[in-house]
């Protein structure tokens, strides 16, 4: 008897289909071609262990906040050898979701105290979050 294959957790979220009263838990890890194209963004020569373990709860009755860990081991190169550079990850990432976001306006816009607000996606695509 051989086992079914694991099928892989998704890294898209609709809004429509996120859970108004409990978190919507999550275990990103990028398949090969999400992972080089992220390497390729980044100019990294390597990233291994790659993974976003978190959740995305709401808050409120139309807003949501991601919440989660990032771990990766990544070599970049250096900037005046070009000789590769480890660098291990571990960072806490958060993300706030709002559905009434306005974009500010003006010829001079001041950096808001909330960095990490951002206006609510139909989807909420992990491979797309950044720190």
């Amino acid at each position: 008897m051989t086992d079914a294959p694991k099928t892989p957790a998704p890294s898209a979220f609709r809004r429509a289909e996120l859970s108004a009263r409990k978190p919507t838990r999550f275990d990103f890890r990028p398949d090969a071609a999400q992972t080089g194209a992220l390497m390729a963004e980044l100019d990294l020569l390597g990233l291994q262990q790659l993974r976003l373990k978190g959740e995305i709860r709401p808050i409120g009755r139309s807003d949501f906040e991601l919440s989660a860990q990032l771990v990766a081991d990544a070599v970049q190169p250096c900037a005046v050898s070009l000789a590769p550079v480890p660098a291990k990850i571990d960072e806490p990432v958060l993300r706030r979701y709002l559905a009434d976001w306005q974009e500010p306006e003006g010829d001079e816009i001041e950096m808001p105290e909330d960095d990490i607000a951002e206006p609510l996606p139909e989807v909420i695509d992990l491979s797309e979050v950044r720190r």
